[in-house]
């Protein structure tokens, strides 16, 4: 099997498939913003759009690992954000602990697992078949 490194630079790629699994590189917020909520939304609205890049989506996610800059101010509201953003019955196998962060303004990191869908294998493989 191949390895697809997705968006690579010199240190990490933002995701890599291989096989039908598929890995996110920790994901932090682009912006300033000073809220847990706020942060979150934005950190899960790129893990989304890395998921569907790959033909994946949060249905499919395996497992997740979150840090937090400050647990004890900060779980209960990323666990709403969390629980508005996952379908029920999808949550995945999951870790949250409290981390110093490589830049002080973010807050919150998601690193994550998850296999492709179904029907998005499918239709690689079909494309890969001989005529």
């Amino acid at each position: 099997m191949t390895i697809i490194r997705n968006h690579p630079q010199p240190r990490l790629s933002a995701s890599v498939e291989y096989g039908n699994l598929l890995f996110l590189s920790g994901q932090t917020p682009k912006s300033n913003e000073e809220e847990i909520t706020l942060q979150t939304r934005e950190v899960l609205e790129k893990i989304d759009a890395l998921l569907a890049e790959a033909g994946s989506d949060k249905r499919h996610i395996l497992s997740a690992q979150i840090w937090l800059k400050n647990i004890e101010r900060d779980f209960a509201a990323f666990n709403e954000a969390w629980v508005e953003w996952m379908p029920d019955g999808h949550s995945p196998a999951r870790a949250a602990v409290q981390a110093e962060m490589a830049r002080p303004e973010i807050l919150v990191e998601i690193m994550l697992t998850a296999v492709k869908a179904q029907d998005s294998t499918e239709k690689k493989k079909a494309a890969m078949r001989p005529f």
